[in-house]
């Protein structure tokens, strides 16, 4: 008599009726896979941690460890394991179904929020206009079909597709590179603190969103001389606007001193009217200084930092970043302006990119005309 008893996860004497997916020995050898990921995400993030394709290596890494998670969880035969991660995973893809059949409500009410408690700029209306486009474009799009011949609809359907899975497949990297970034721990040895300016209220007055800012750096500075001793200094970026009486960097560094930062740790750059600036100007401040291979930060707002780190590097500037909180209702539409700064910095790359999609969508109804198709 043949037994129909098997070995699973070590254990002896389960029947075939109690595996509910039988996983073969070898398929844990597919745990390289995640891991080879993951060594190449460490390895370029280390190097770069401001490079958007970083974020794809690091989806590779991050999806194939669930796969191969999965497999582990199916493999120890566990039911109620099995059923409670199940439970977990179909709740949460239930949880981003909802999100995205209700996307455009979101952003409106984001907006309508943004509308109560900032300026009426094109700025600060990116989740208003995002949110009104994904609900009538699809009527757009299907009223404009109707009308116009087969081939002339298809390619219409095609191409437009194609340049939002190339806009939100950037975007996903870059929401995925700037939640990494807010990981950035700095050691409590740094030289230089950089706080980058926000602008001032009438004329001369730190704004609450700059004021954050500093306490930010303000409170790294208090713990690195608590923890270590280690002396630093702080350096408040910004120049003079139209409508300033005042650089941003001065008024920032007296902010600073009012809160107990020691006149002689801060210095004000006051010449800088752009982020690249900023750091550029700082640099030039910390290389007139005594320290041999300095160790510098910058702070910034939390949304702001992965592109700041960006212009850090385009100034030669070994920085990290960290970041201060930022309102909730504020961020949405502030990461979708970052996105867009960070999208047309590389402008012909993208352009290229989508010259080839209307190259493939042309060669799509081309073929299904030649097939008869359309």
């Amino acid at each position: 008599m043949i037994s129909s008893e098997i070995f699973i996860g070590g254990v002896r004497g389960l029947t075939q009726s109690d595996v509910w997916l039988p996983i073969p020995t070898g398929a844990y050898w597919f745990w390289l896979i995640p891991f080879v990921f993951g060594v190449i995400f460490s390895w370029r993030y280390r190097r770069d941690k401001v490079r958007l394709s970083n974020g794809l290596w690091f989806s590779l890494f991050f999806y194939s460890f669930l796969a191969m998670l999965a497999v582990t969880i199916f493999g120890t035969n566990n039911h109620p394991l099995i059923i409670v991660c199940g439970t977990i995973f179909i709740g949460f893809i239930l949880f981003l179904a909802v999100l995205f059949f209700l996307q455009a409500f979101l952003l409106l009410w984001n907006a309508w929020i943004m509308w109560r408690h900032e300026s009426h700029t094109l700025a600060n209306m990116l989740t208003l206009i995002l949110g009104i486009a994904i609900l009538v474009l699809p009527f757009v799009a299907s009223a404009v079909g109707n009308r116009v011949p087969q081939p002339v609809n298809t390619f219409m359907t095609i191409f437009p597709n194609l340049v939002i899975l190339y806009v939100v497949f950037w975007f996903y990297n870059y929401l995925t590179m700037l939640v990494i970034y807010q990981f950035n721990r700095p050691r409590l040895r740094q030289d230089y603190i950089i706080v980058l300016g926000a602008g001032l209220l009438n004329g001369d007055e730190v704004s609450p969103l700059l004021a954050q800012r500093i306490m930010r750096g303000l409170k790294f500075y208090q713990k690195q001389q608590r923890r270590t001793g280690h002396p630093a200094v702080m350096i408040f970026s910004g120049g003079q606007g139209g409508d300033e009486t005042v650089p941003e960097g001065q008024a920032m560094l007296d902010y600073a001193i009012s809160q107990g930062l020691p006149a002689k740790a801060g210095w004000a750059e006051t010449k800088s009217t752009t982020t690249l600036e900023n750091m550029k100007f700082s640099k030039a401040l910390i290389d007139q200084g005594q320290v041999k291979a300095p160790r510098t930060i910058f702070v910034t707002n939390n949304y702001h930092t992965f592109r700041a780190g960006m212009f850090a590097k385009q100034a030669g500037l070994t920085a990290d970043g960290i970041g201060a909180r930022t309102a909730r209702f504020f961020l949405p539409d502030a990461i979708i302006r970052e996105y867009i700064a960070i999208f047309m910095k590389h402008k012909w790359w993208h352009a290229a990119a989508t010259v080839a999609l209307l190259i493939l969508s042309v060669a799509v109804v081309l073929l299904d005309l030649y097939n008869g198709q359309l």
